[in-house]
This record gives structure tokens, C-alpha cells and sequence, in this order.
């Protein structure tokens, strides 16, 4: 099939931790709904290069001279996607159901839902599952997501100008929700079978310092029907 005419894109940054990998990558490749699949590596020095090259064919690899960090690999990472959704996950976020990228699609049902908050567990925290919709009736928003774990609209997203780069880890999302909110784009909380993920990256552990700042809760976590989106994007 070609790429041209997938739906959907997964983006991974990773660095040092081909292991986990390969476990997001098998689940990614079990999907019901198949994607590209990019995977952006940040100057790992473990062998991951040769792990991608030797058992994933179809997964398209570039290497960077980093750390860049996660905004610069997911900024590249969109831009080299041609599908329309982008399923931006980390390395160590395993995607259990082979539905979730199906499920998640299906939520992109308004042209005004820029980005799905994806479903997810933080397995050495608890059983919690975050971002996830309250119930399956309504559409439920909220003022940001997770990085980690989420899917978003690939054309809105360049048009918005991305990730800012000088947001080296954390504090980038909320800062594009932000710039979403004011272009009229809701962020929607999802209901896909959730996401188990082990721990954050950890970029701040290698020698470079993130700009990093809160982002201003547009509003508290609000439900909206179809017809209603544009209270919905009204401010209080």
C-alpha cells in the first residue's frame, strides 16, 4: 500500500532504549489500521540503528546529531509524514489494544478537534488511567495533553508552526494548545483503549536545560455535543 494513502503516521523519538523500542514498534506494527511508522533517533549509542535496520523493513529511520530533544524530533518527525493524523507516542508507550489508532481516528469526527489526548496508564505509578473522556457520549475537552500519548491533525499542527524548539523537554504542549485554542481548535479528550507506559523520557538527564513554563488553564474540563462547538470555544 502506498503511503499516500495511509491515514495515519506514528512518530517515535527515542534515544538509548532499543529495547522498549522494539516492544512500542511490534505493538505499532499490530495495529487493525495500518500507518507509517518513523522513528527518530536522537545519537543513541546502543545499537538502536541496527536494531531498526535489521527488523523493521518498513520503518523509515533517521538519525540525528543530539540530543535535539523532543519537540525538534516530533517537529521532524511531522514533517517527513505524509499521512493527515500523526500518532506522536514515545519509545516506551505500548500501544496494548490493536485498536487504538483505529479507535482514535474515529475521533477526529469535527474539523475544529485538533488534537486527541490518547487514553494512558503510567504503569510504575499506579493502575490511574489519564486522559481519558468521562464517558463515550459526548465530546469532552480539555486545555492540554500529553505529549507522550496523543494524535493530532497534521496540516493544523505545521500551519500553528509546530513545537517550539526552544521548549527542549516539557512545557511544549501546553504552549501549542494554547496557539490551537486561539487559531478556533479544540484539544478532545479520548476513549481508546488506553496506552501502558513505563517512564518519561529523559532528556534533562543529558547536559541541556528546557525553557520551560506553565501553560494558563484555558478552562476547566468541559463537555460539548457536535452542534455546540462554537460555545465550546468561547473563553470565560
Amino acid at each position: 500500500m502506498a503511503t499516500t494513502t495511509l491515514r495515519a503516521a506514528v512518530v517515535i523519538p527515542t534515544r538509548n532504549r532499543k529495547d522498549i523500542l522494539k516492544v512500542a514498534l511490534d505493538a505499532v506494527l499490530a495495529q487493525t489500521v495500518q500507518a507509517e511508522v518513523i522513528v527518530l533517533d536522537d545519537d543513541s549509542d546502543d545499537g538502536t540503528e541496527e536494531m531498526v535496520r535489521r527488523n523493521y523493513s518498513s520503518v523509515r529511520y533517521q538519525r540525528f546529531s543530539g540530543p535535539c530533544g523532543p519537540s525538534v524530533l516530533r517537529n521532524r518527525g511531522t514533517e517527513m509524514a505524509s499521512a493527515p493524523i500523526i500518532f506522536a507516542i514515545d519509545d516506551d508507550a505500548i500501544m496494548v489494544s490493536p485498536r487504538t489508532i483505529e479507535q482514535t481516528l474515529a475521533e477526529f469526527d469535527d474539523p475544529r478537534i485538533a488534537a486527541v489526548g490518547i487514553p494512558f496508564i503510567n504503569v510504575r505509578k499506579g493502575s490511574v488511567i489519564h486522559q481519558q473522556a468521562p464517558d463515550t457520549n459526548d465530546r469532552w475537552i480539555c486545555e492540554a495533553y500529553v505529549g507522550a500519548s496523543h494524535a493530532l491533525r497534521r496540516d493544523v499542527f505545521l500551519a500553528a508552526g509546530g513545537y517550539r524548539e526552544d521548549f527542549f523537554y516539557m512545557g511544549e504542549e501546553g504552549d501549542l494548545c494554547v496557539r490551537l485554542l486561539d487559531k478556533g481548535y479544540v484539544v478532545r479528550l479520548g476513549r481508546a483503549a488506553p496506552i501502558s507506559m513505563g517512564v518519561a523520557m529523559t532528556y534533562f538527564l543529558f547536559g541541556k536545560t528546557s525553557r520551560c513554563r506553565t501553560c494558563r488553564s484555558i478552562w476547566p474540563e468541559r463537555r460539548y455535543m457536535a452542534s455546540d462547538l462554537a460555545s465550546a470555544l468561547e473563553r470565560p
